[in-house]
């Protein structure tokens, strides 16, 4: 074989080996702690001084957040995509009937701190990791367990309305229901019923259980006293903004509260009260009631397992310089 013929194939080979390097470099890319560790040191930092302001104005920034969080990863993946505007040519996530209901104050959140972040790291950190580490921030300022997160992951560059449905739970759930649907996300049922304390938190509207306070009969597993309470709060008719909380006893608390509740048939949706109910879940429920150090350590592992559905990593995505808009 010539010179030059030696010199073509020498390239070819190098031209196929980086190929195959750069292409296992992308498959092996991973979400890991302290992603950010030389391209953006004080990015945690950052965001959680923006999560501070935001938690001083209003409380409904944590289950704002907390909620955003979910609502993001069970569509699409963990890739911030139900941050995204719609526009005139595409209906984005967020305008999805079942997202409507998604406080401001969880977008303004994550809005907020990418400009911060933007500012010291520009084009470094994605919003998916931003919405991750503010998720964290506010469970930690409610009074709930903190937790390092794992990072690394890149925005969606796909949002649509069309593409949510069938991917949330239904406050109308059973438990077969619910294990399916996370099932789909690679989540098990100890994800479910450690992901359902989050509710701990939070409000909702009273058509999301007016059949379980005014169906005929009342729902047999509600606590008799919690659903007069419920009625009162709920007439029929009632103004469709009001809210209430989904747990009556510590609304402002990230507690193991929720479980206790459950026991005693204060669960608010029915997939809250089947968790108890349900005998295939029922022990978890009464440990987790029991003991909070239990329900902590679940609850970590499975926001973990959480935020690892979907993600886009490595060439995949991109890095939006606004979260509300693709680049």
């Amino acid at each position: 074989m010539g010179g030059k013929e030696c010199v073509k194939l020498s390239l070819v080979l190098l031209v196929l080996l980086g190929m195959s390097i750069s292409k296992g470099s992308a498959q092996s890319t991973t979400l890991r702690q302290n992603f950010y560790s030389n391209s953006c040191p004080n990015v945690e930092a950052i965001v959680k001084n923006v999560v501070g302001q935001k938690f001083s104005q209003t409380f409904v920034t944590v289950p704002g957040t907390l909620r955003l969080f979910f609502h993001d990863c069970f569509v699409e993946g963990c890739d911030a995509s139900v941050i995204i505007q719609s526009t005139p040519n595409n209906k984005a996530e967020k305008d999805f009937e079942d997202n409507l209901s998604l406080a401001g104050d969880g977008f303004d959140t994550v809005i907020k701190a990418k400009q911060a972040v933007e500012k010291v790291c520009p084009n470094t950190v994605s919003c998916a990791d931003i919405l991750t580490i503010a998720t964290r921030d506010v469970v930690k300022l409610a009074g709930g367990p903190s937790y390092t997160v794992e990072l690394g992951r890149r925005d969606g560059t796909v949002s649509q309305a069309s593409r949510v449905a069938g991917n949330l739970p239904k406050a109308s759930f059973n438990l077969e229901q619910l294990v399916s649907l996370f099932n789909q996300k690679n989540l098990t049922q100890a994800d479910v019923i450690a992901l359902s304390g989050a509710h701990t938190l939070g409000f909702s509207h009273c058509n999301q259980f007016a059949n379980r306070i005014y169906g005929n009969p009342i729902d047999p597993t509600l606590n008799k006293t919690y659903a007069s309470e419920l009625q009162g709060m709920c007439p029929r008719n009632v103004d469709p903004t009001i809210a209430i909380n989904m747990d009556p006893t510590t609304p402002r608390t990230f507690d193991n509260v929720y479980y206790q509740n459950l026991v005693n048939g204060k669960g608010l949706f029915t997939s809250d009260q089947v968790l108890f109910t349900d005998s295939r879940s029922r022990n978890t429920v009464k440990v987790f009631a029991r003991y909070p150090s239990n329900f902590n350590t679940a609850f970590i592992q499975a926001m973990t397992n959480l935020g690892r559905v979907g993600v886009k990593v490595g060439n995949q995505g991109q890095i939006r310089r606004d979260c509300s808009r693709f680049n």
